[in-house]
């Protein structure tokens, strides 16, 4: 058995960006002594306006965009400017403000030629990520050097929901939804393997709303079967979440208060 993933939490949004900033830093500089670029993946929601909150303002160490490839743990099948996009969520938040001296990360939409056939985009996806990563059949999985991901209130990340024929998929690295139980229902979705393989993953999860499902993700059984407990149960150690106190009240697995 390895480490359990390591839980913070902290007193407001600008302590959580801080040490988010820092985390970010420390898996970006990692990935430069390993291959020179930073392969990241990330998904929506409340993610980029956080993430946007740690890495625009100068502070502790260098966020170098130009070597940055983002990448999408899941997307909805729509168009890239329609409000309920991914990408559209995170270029308004994060990477239109990103200041030009700061250069401009390498980014990997969906191909929206496929919008009408979810399967397709999952299957051009994954060979996005095929030629990132090397040859399908030279690399099992693909380890990004970071994912971060949010906690649905229903215990769901990316777009791998509880209870899901997804949660068993094996092989593929990206997936196709049709029947997704949040709207829109058409998305595709990095797999679970691949979502559980990064060399750092990271959660977002704030505010009250999120006490009663972060109490059963690690406080339970039945909570570890939700999608985001099984990425805890599968990465272990390789997993941190950002926190503030409300979304933790009542929560018994220890929890790291203040800084990383």
């Amino acid at each position: 058995m390895g480490k359990p993933p390591n839980l913070f939490s902290f007193p407001d949004s600008d302590e959580l960006a801080k040490s988010l900033r820092l985390f970010v830093l420390d898996a970006q500089n990692q990935a430069f002594e390993r291959h020179n670029t930073f392969r990241i993946a990330v998904s929506g929601g409340s993610l980029p306006k956080v993430l946007a909150k740690a890495l625009i303002p100068s502070g502790e160490g260098t966020c170098v965009f130009s070597k940055w490839h983002i990448f999408f743990a899941d997307e909805r099948a729509v168009p890239l400017d329609h409000e309920d996009s991914n990408y559209g969520l995170l270029k308004a938040e994060l990477l239109d403000k990103i200041p030009a001296e700061m250069g401009q990360p390498t980014v990997y939409p969906i191909d929206t030629k496929y919008l009408d056939d979810v399967q397709e985009m999952a299957d051009q996806y994954e060979q996005t990520l095929v030629k990132a990563f090397a040859a399908r059949d030279s690399v099992k999985i693909p380890m990004f050097d970071l994912i971060l991901l949010g906690c649905g209130p229903d215990g769901h990340t990316c777009s791998l929901f509880p209870g899901h024929a997804l949660l068993r998929a094996t092989e593929a690295w990206v997936l196709p939804i049709s029947d997704s139980p949040k709207p829109p229902p058409k998305r595709i979705t990095l797999s679970l393997p691949v979502a559980s393989h990064g060399i750092k993953i990271g959660f977002v999860a704030t505010g009250g709303g999120k006490k009663d499902i972060m109490r059963q993700i690690f406080d339970t059984e039945e909570g570890r079967a939700l999608p985001c407990g099984l990425v805890n149960s599968n990465a272990q150690e390789r997993v941190t979440w950002f926190t503030d106190y409300p979304a933790v009240e009542g929560v018994t697995f220890p929890v790291r208060r203040g800084s990383l």
